[in-house]
């Protein structure tokens, strides 16, 4: 994400160019899916609030023989959450998933909870969740063990007792196409009194009056056994509930079988390109930048029509003209060609002896490829000479602000962006494909010198280096990256859930979900669905791949993760996540004694005992003029926080030298004396 100051809107010019080009997207419709299969009902009476709760919810979904994990997501469009013009989002596309989110938030309201006095494990005491006595228990039934979490009252409905959601956030990725349980026991009132089971919920544990008709009385009978196998008594439940997560393919496989078409289809040869312009840059105008090439990338589309904002993933000669298909069926080729944008700047340390190394950067929150102007972007090229090349990560990318700013209007209209973030995915590939392909830019006269000779070393590899919105959606394009296997992810993190109301970044689109979607509970679970489909296009869905355990056809990665103390913008307790998932080690000592509110900083994630390290690593950079941020989800808004971190860590010399060794060598050296860094 990049900085709010730098965000070219108001919010009233989100909301009215949103949505005018929303009515101009209309004709750009969901596919249709299958005929809807049997479901329970509108709304799960075991949570009255909203019908979705509790969420999420294997009550919302249906046995699907063909689906990975035997489930299928049926959620009816009454169930869903509606804007101020009474409109609900359409479930279709949330309908075509075979379980829910491995990032998923957890909701469900609890009359009167008072967190502190129930001794629910906070952000800061991640640890306490694993308690025998812990009052919440989220269980993995493959495995028995249970998952470590922290959970929060949702601040933003403070003062609303009736619309505060209880939050549980897992603290690693959920395993893929695996059943959980949550169980809730102990929860007290801010008295310290218990607070009572729903009586729903009761006469299901009790059996009294249980209809052996009723699909929930299975269900419950299951879930009650699950528990008690984990030593939780079930009449100490004030609740319990389950649900599956989704499986690989049905987080990956779209994008897998994009990849895998477009590519089979180029074979051996190198996308088509075109240079646009080129730039010379003198050294008085520039002694870091010798040139810069522009151009466009060909890349077969995936998407429908022009493929522009609105645009959806393409699945087939039937789609779009009512024909149905089956939700496993995977995008195909539209028949069009997308025109990539790039740019590319070559340093002035590039010379015909001595080549710049290659990297793909990706670029911040709604920004466009020319961020490689960065000053900190330039001095890496020049100090250590590379050459990037960078995208737009169409879906989130500059030209997509009216439309993803109009689809908090209306949020029927998301699933569009996660459609062209895979799209453009696909474009970095083919982008980074060209770059190092010995008949792509190295043969091109815009990157030669003046007797034709190569001034990029094609043949040295490939790598990626993305800051924020580069360093999230950078996860998940290493995971399916297949030409090259060292990535650097600035600032990043996972889960935009979680992400979200934590980053001052998103206070504009906050306030226009608090004009079209006003209720809070409505707003998490928002937040929850929009998970579901950003998991195929961001770092949470493909994290569990990102290193080991690589994707079909896919290496193996490393991955250094640099993360700024009290970022204002990307949520560090998110970033943290992420390091927990992929198994990357920690620089310690990661702060000064001081800085960290946690009861044990950095819960989970194991130490570098010696270096070089030759894994996927998470250093902590602090630059000493902020304060942890906030332990619930709210953003660090205030004086009290300090000065915003975010672009601190790739403006110093010693985390851009770590990076460059890291990218060329595999090796992440210590960079910081033993000490914590900076």
């Amino acid at each position: 994400m990049t900085t709010p100051r730098r965000l070219p809107f108001a919010v009233s010019v989100l909301v009215t160019a949103g949505a005018v080009l929303l009515g101009t997207a209309a004709a750009a419709a969901p596919p249709t899916v299958r005929p809807q299969l049997p479901a329970h009902g509108a709304c799960d009476p075991i949570d009255p609030t909203a019908c979705l709760l509790p969420f999420p919810n294997d009550y919302f979904t249906v046995p699907d023989p063909v689906s990975p994990t035997g489930r299928r997501v049926q959620i009816t469009a009454a169930s869903m959450p509606a804007n101020i013009r009474g409109v609900p989002i359409d479930p279709t596309e949330w309908n075509r998933q075979d379980g829910y989110s491995p990032g998923t938030p957890i909701l469900v309201h609890v009359p009167g909870l008072d967190a502190t006095a129930t001794g629910i494990a906070p952000v800061t005491d991640i640890g306490r969740s694993l308690a025998p006595d812990a009052p919440i228990v989220l269980l993995n039934t493959a495995t028995g063990q249970r998952t470590p979490y922290w959970a929060e009252l949702d601040a933003h409905a403070a003062g609303q007792a009736d619309r505060q959601l209880l939050i549980i956030r897992p603290a690693v990725a959920l395993a893929e196409g695996t059943r959980y349980v949550v169980g809730l026991r102990g929860l007290r009132d801010r008295k310290g009194a218990l607070i009572p089971a729903p009586a729903t919920f009761q006469t299901y544990v009790n059996g009294a009056g249980a209809n052996p008709r009723d699909p929930r009385t299975p269900q419950i009978k299951r879930i009650l056994a699950n528990l008690t196998t984990a030593h939780v008594k079930r009449h100490d439940l004030y609740l319990a509930w389950d649900f599956a997560v989704a499986s690989r393919q049905g987080l990956t496989g779209r994008m897998l079988a994009i990849r895998d078409d477009a590519f089979a289809t180029l074979g051996a040869a190198t996308p088509s390109f075109a240079v646009t312009q080129v730039v010379n840059y003198p050294p008085e105008q520039d002694p870091r930048i010798a040139r810069q090439v522009s151009g466009t990338i060909a890349v077969p589309s995936y998407l429908t029509g022009n493929g522009g904002p609105g645009s959806r993933l393409h699945y087939g000669p039937g789609d779009g003209d009512g024909k149905a298909h089956t939700p496993d069926t995977l995008p195909t080729p539209s028949g069009a060609t997308l025109q990539a944008d790039f740019v590319c700047n070559i340093p002035r340390s590039a010379s015909a002896a001595d080549p710049a190394h290659l990297s793909l950067y990706g670029h911040g929150l709604l920004g466009r490829p020319t961020e490689i102007n960065a000053a900190n972007v330039k001095t890496m090229s020049a100090s250590h000479n590379f050459t990037f090349c960078a995208t737009s990560w169409i879906g989130m990318a500059n030209a997509d602000v009216p439309y993803v700013a109009g689809a908090f209007t209306d949020l029927s209209a998301f699933p569009a962006v996660a459609d062209r973030l895979q799209q453009s995915f696909l474009n970095f590939l083919f982008l980074g494909r060209a770059m190092i392909h010995p008949d792509g830019f190295a043969a091109d006269p815009a990157f030669k010198d003046a007797d034709g000779r190569p001034l990029i070393d094609g043949p040295g590899g490939l790598h990626y280096d993305g800051n924020s919105q580069g360093g999230i959606n950078g996860g998940a394009l290493t995971a399916v990256a297949q030409d090259w296997t060292r990535s650097v992810l600035g600032v990043p993190a996972m889960n935009y859930s979680t992400l979200l109301q934590r980053s001052l970044d998103f206070a504009p689109f906050q306030t226009v979900m608090d004009q079209f979607y006003p209720d809070k509970v409505d707003q998490q679970l928002i937040f929850a669905l929009l998970q579901m489909l950003w998991d195929r296009s961001e770092a949470n869905g493909y994290a569990q791949h990102m290193t080991d355990k690589p994707l079909p056809g896919t290496p193996t990665h490393q991955v250094l993760m640099h993360v700024a103390f009290g970022d204002h913008q990307v949520s560090p307790a998110a970033a943290e996540v992420e390091a927990r998932t992929i198994g990357a080690r920690l620089h310690t000592p990661a702060l000064a004694d001081g800085w960290s509110l946690d009861v044990k900083p950095y819960w989970g994630i194991a130490p570098i005992t010696a270096y070089p390290y030759t894994g996927s690593a998470i250093v902590i950079w602090n630059s000493g003029a902020a304060a942890a941020p906030p332990p619930t989800n709210l953003p660090p808004a205030g004086a009290e926080y300090g000065d915003d971190p975010h672009e601190f860590p790739r403006a110093q010399p010693a985390a851009q030298e770590q990076k460059a060794t890291f990218l060329l060598t595999g090796n992440i050296v210590d960079v910081c004396a033993g000490a914590p860094c900076p």
